[in-house]
């Protein structure tokens, strides 16, 4: 089938010799410009996307996806409770735990703690703590034996190290006729473990959890059930039916309502810069405008005579619209073959860039993410992809209806 006449000039005009060569730079310009912005969202967000995904890791390296606590603080029959979350499609482990608030003294130092019993192989099958694992091991916590795993940033606090017994200070106290005694208990550090999260890291202590059952006298009661599921992003799903199913007052929260601010702050981020470096895109997107205006000024004489051959003017804005959207196009390929080229190979490339430099640009002294993680998500390359096309047609169609608009007669009197 022929093509449309349209299409065959506004081809011709992109690629011919112009007398004009001014025209042809504003073009590559426009081209680089609209490569560079795409290029730039793509990396940027898919550098978001990697944050994004390495703090959900490292928070669910410690917290469970869905967490069943007992109405009052304690659960009674809790293997009841878990049989029945285990029956909800998308449950794959549960885990009993004892939680509560303690203070852990060595030598001179004091420091506050929330102190977690933990059935260890149970807990395995929930969160990924093994992996996370400095020192020891979570195996060490045996019945009666009164063992404890630390965060590293509270172990590095007190001063204490695999081997060092510490006190730990529960606030339930003994009545006693010279009045409140606080409970006290030593234990033994067992290990040391660092997730990369400073909140888990100096301020969790993990314990067996028979041993906390009778520190905080809890008889055989727990305080809830963790529940490991096959989607984590059904969490807010499988909690509204748990609530419904579940014959027990409880009380049912997974991990996207226990840590919403830190993935709302990352999202509002994302979705800010994607609208700041839009800008890029809209910025070199329009300077197809000054690019088509200038040719439309170059080409009247063409314009003219194809009006005179009966050409109508919506075809004379087709030619343009054409020649804008394939600068737009070409801008756009070269922008997401680099952006896509970049964003897999982020773990080459800034490495590669600091050892040129001799500097690190996330010092791991400061920060606990200390590389660019990336994570390519197609979906937001589609997104970009569409909106730079739809800018860059919008561009063209002012200069083209000025083309449209122009007299034969006007065009011709000086030819």
């Amino acid at each position: 089938m022929p093509l449309p006449y349209e299409l065959l000039i506004g081809l011709r005009y992109t690629r011919a010799k112009r007398r004009n060569h001014f025209i042809s730079f504003i073009s590559m310009i426009s081209m680089l410009g609209i490569a560079l912005g795409v290029a730039a969202l793509i990396v940027v967000l898919s550098v978001m996307n990697g944050f994004q995904t390495e703090l959900r890791g490292r928070i669910l390296a410690v917290v469970s996806h869905v967490q069943i606590s007992g109405a009052n603080g304690e659960m009674t029959e809790w293997q009841r409770v878990a049989e029945q979350s285990g029956r909800q499609p998308g449950v794959l482990a549960a885990a009993p735990f004892v939680q509560a608030q303690g203070m852990l003294s060595f030598g001179q130092s004091v420091r506050g703690a929330m102190v977690r019993g933990i059935l260890p192989d149970l807990e395995d099958k929930v969160v990924d703590f093994k992996t996370h694992m400095k020192e020891g091991s979570l195996d060490a916590l045996v019945p009666d034996s009164f063992n404890i795993v630390l965060g590293s940033e509270l172990a590095r606090a007190l001063g204490v190290f695999v081997g060092d017994k510490v006190t730990v200070i529960a606030p339930q106290g003994v009545v006693t006729p010279a009045g409140v005694i606080p409970r006290l208990k030593t234990f033994t550090v067992a290990g040391l473990f660092e997730v990369g999260m400073f909140e888990y890291d100096s301020g969790l202590a993990l314990i067996r959890i028979e041993d906390a059952q009778r520190l905080y006298r809890m008889e055989d009661r727990v305080s809830g059930v963790r529940l490991k599921l096959d989607d984590l992003f059904k969490a807010p799903l499988i909690t509204r039916q748990l609530a419904n199913s579940l014959d027990t007052a409880a009380y049912i929260s997974d991990w996207t309502r226990s840590h919403a601010n830190f993935f709302r702050a990352v999202q509002i981020e994302k979705n800010m810069m994607f609208i700041i470096l839009s800008l890029i895109v809209a910025v070199a997107a329009f300077n197809i405008v000054s690019t088509l205006v200038m040719a439309v000024t170059d080409k009247q004489a063409d314009i003219a005579i194809l009006r005179t051959l009966g050409a109508n003017p919506g075809s004379i804005m087709a030619v343009f619209m054409v020649q804008g959207a394939l600068i737009g196009f070409i801008g756009l390929g070269l922008g997401v073959a680099g952006g896509v080229t970049l964003a897999l190979n982020v773990d080459v490339v800034v490495p590669f860039i600091e050892r040129l430099l001799g500097t690190q640009f996330m010092s791991k002294e400061v920060y606990y993410i200390s590389n660019l993680p990336s994570e390519l998500q197609w979906k937001d390359v589609t997104t970009i992809t569409g909106v730079s096309f739809v800018l860059s047609l919008v561009a063209t169609i002012y200069p083209s209806w000025r083309a449209s608009r122009v007299n034969p007669a006007e065009a011709l009197r000086y030819e």
